[in-house]
């Protein structure tokens, strides 16, 4: 078994397996229909579970992404950085939440992971770290 961890804290752009303190972290809809992208992915590898658009799944963590504005991710976002805080025994890594079938870009989610950037636990998307460092 191979760790997806990185000493720059990027999250692979495919992740087919996790050690058993990973966890992968997904963009949600409020209802838990995780039918594609990255959830449906949760759902058949990493133990979301239908139904349950919030919060810690198995291995997996669910942030909703599709019921309005970036506005309405923060409070999620937020959420979930307190939760990783709170478990540094366990390694987040975050995929390009809301830049799928939500429709949003990079520039858009970004800035909401501002307070996680510097965690030791949580890994973010290339482009993610490239807009938070001021490099894109």
């Amino acid at each position: 078994m191979t760790s997806n961890k990185t000493d720059n804290r990027i999250t692979p752009s495919h992740i087919t397996m996790l050690l058993p303190d990973e966890i992968f972290v997904f963009g949600s809809n409020l209802e838990g229909n995780h039918a594609g992208g990255a959830a449906r992915t949760a759902v058949q590898h990493f133990g979301a579970i239908m139904g349950i658009g919030v919060g810690i799944q198995g291995q997996s963590y669910a942030i909703p992404t599709m019921q309005g504005g970036a506005d309405t991710i923060q409070p999620y976002v937020d959420e979930f950085i307190q939760y990783a805080a709170q478990n540094p025994n366990l390694y987040f890594l975050v995929t390009p939440i809301g830049c799928g079938i939500a429709g949003f870009n990079a520039r858009d989610i970004a800035p909401l992971f501002k307070n996680a950037q510097n965690m030791k636990n949580i890994s973010l998307p290339k482009e993610f770290r490239l807009i938070l460092e001021g490099a894109n």
